[in-house]
């Protein structure tokens, strides 16, 4: 018998070959393939699919019905709100099948990033340090670290506080009204300097 320190529900499937972090929880109608990588205290909502390849780190929320394919890369902290969708080819055809690696463009959620619920992220793109992408919007560029954008396309809107705040800029400095981290503000990027 299988000596696992991590839960997956009665109608989970881990394929063998997963490899899955202590205090995980995997929950109903979820598959996790071979050669996924998972790390520790994550939680994965219902239908939840990880294809061969991805990359999860510790203490990542991942809400239901959102599949990762190869390609994907998500640090620790990051959260994905339901129903978000992922790609991992850019220009997909039936007829002309782009089903290897050759084709992958890599998708990289870097530390404490989230998206909103039915986001699109579209292949090749990277979603800064604590960004913050809007429910429904399409992502078909990077994000910078803190910044947050919606809409379709997505586009800045403001900045995000590392807790989850909007930040309110005065003379280039910001202060969290929740947490009290400050930050300051150059031309196109945020930076946390308290």
């Amino acid at each position: 018998m299988e000596n696992k320190k991590y839960y997956a529900h009665e109608t989970a499937i881990v394929d063998k070959g997963a490899e899955i972090g202590d205090g995980t929880k995997i929950w109903h109608f979820s598959h996790i393939a071979a050669g996924a990588k998972i790390g520790r205290d994550c939680k994965l909502g219902q239908n939840v699919y990880i294809a061969p390849g991805v990359i999860i780190g510790n203490n990542v929320k991942i809400q239901n019905n959102v599949s990762l394919y190869e390609g994907a890369v998500l640090e620790d902290n990051v959260f994905c709100g339901p129903s978000a969708v992922f790609t991992n080819i850019f220009n997909p055809r039936s007829g002309y099948p782009r089903n290897s690696a050759d084709f992958f463009r890599k998708t990289l959620m870097k530390e404490g990033s989230s998206i909103g619920a039915n986001a699109t992220i579209v292949c090749g793109s990277t979603l800064g340090r604590h960004s913050f992408v809007g429910a429904g919007s399409v992502v078909t560029k990077d994000v910078p670290d803190y910044c947050l954008v919606y809409g379709n396309p997505a586009n800045p809107k403001g900045w995000m506080c590392e807790c989850g705040e909007k930040l309110e800029f005065k003379n280039d400095k910001a202060s969290c009204n929740t947490c009290s981290k400050e930050y300051k503000k150059g031309k196109t990027a945020v930076e946390r300097t308290k």
